[in-house]
């Protein structure tokens, strides 16, 4: 097997790749590849490995060569897989490695948004509690999460390990049907159609991946059905909920608050409508749900399985 991995830096300097170097045998490494540098360095490589860099129907013309892709994380969007499926190419992904860091992330979000952490943490860092008349400052509603009613988009592994996390807080917990989807009850949860989900949740958190069907499933008539008080969160894939419309409805106070992991473009060098400084109890996370040095090693030993398992 002759590999390349294009965008190494992405799993970052603390991870160590040797189970997918003897897989390989031989593993060419690059921190990162610009888009106009791809085909050169896939050139003569049967096995090119990726995170976020993009293949194309070019990349597969031109290289023959080129037997197998290996994504090191779980979204495909970067690969053309028509293309790729037209020309032999077998890719690869990986699942099932971050339930506990991206669950753990779902619920901080969760928990910051509910108990207005941010907010309050500012006002004593700028001396409001120092000049208050009383012990404590309550100028922020806090929710109780225990007996609120938890709605999940996507109950697959991810969504499966903030359920469990959040019926240890005493939440109830309901599912949505994604587009496609059935109605019915999964693991005793009950799934309905998001139409029938969205009035009844008090905090709605989002597990799918982004797809034609999922784009913009979240937009402005479905946050105006959400309770005025309601969280949104989303961990999962920027595009799945339309920022503009978020924005406007935090500013309008149609929702109660939003935690944000992902975003349509990252990183965000244009801007993006979420990130204005006038909207009100919302976090933002720069894509790191995933990132604890725990899962990042399983996406190594997942991946160098997933090689073993075509040499």
């Amino acid at each position: 097997m002759k590999a390349v991995f294009l965008d190494a830096k992405t799993l970052g300097d603390d991870v160590d790749l040797s189970p997918i170097e003897s897989v390989t045998g031989a593993l060419e490494k690059h921190d990162t590849t610009p888009a106009e540098a791809v085909l050169d360095r896939i050139r003569g490589f049967d096995t090119v490995l990726v995170n976020k860099v993009v293949l194309g129907r070019e990349h597969f013309e031109a290289c023959p060569e080129l037997k197998t892709i290996a994504v090191v994380a779980t979204g495909l969007n970067n690969i053309d897989q028509a293309a790729a499926k037209a020309h032999g190419i077998k890719v690869m992904n990986v699942t099932n490695y971050g339930r506990s860091t991206v669950a753990q992330h779902t619920m901080a979000l969760m928990l910051a948004l509910a108990t207005r952490l941010l907010d309050y943490s500012r006002d004593v860092q700028a001396g409001r509690w120092g000049r208050s008349k009383m012990f404590c400052l309550m100028d922020h509603p806090i929710m109780e999460l225990e007996g609120r009613t938890l709605g999940i988009v996507g109950y697959g592994d991810l969504g499966q390990g903030v359920a469990e996390r959040a019926a240890a807080f005493g939440m109830k917990v309901m599912l949505g049907a994604r587009p496609g989807q059935g109605a019915g009850t999964v693991d005793g949860y009950p799934r309905m159609p998001l139409d029938e989900l969205l009035p009844r949740v008090d905090v709605l958190s989002l597990h799918c991946l982004l797809t034609d069907e999922t784009r913009d499933l979240i937009g402005a008539r479905e946050l105006k059905m959400m309770k005025p008080d309601s969280l949104l969160i989303n961990t999962s894939r920027g595009g799945l909920v339309n920022e503009q419309a978020l924005a406007d409805a935090l500013r309008a106070g149609e929702i109660g608050g939003a935690g944000f992991d992902v975003l349509t473009a990252e990183p965000p060098r244009n801007g993006n409508p979420l990130l204005a400084d006038d909207i009100p109890n919302l976090i933002i996370t720069p894509h790191s749900a995933w990132a604890s040095r725990e899962a990042r090693q399983r996406i190594v030993g997942i991946t160098a399985a997933n090689l073993a398992s075509v040499t």
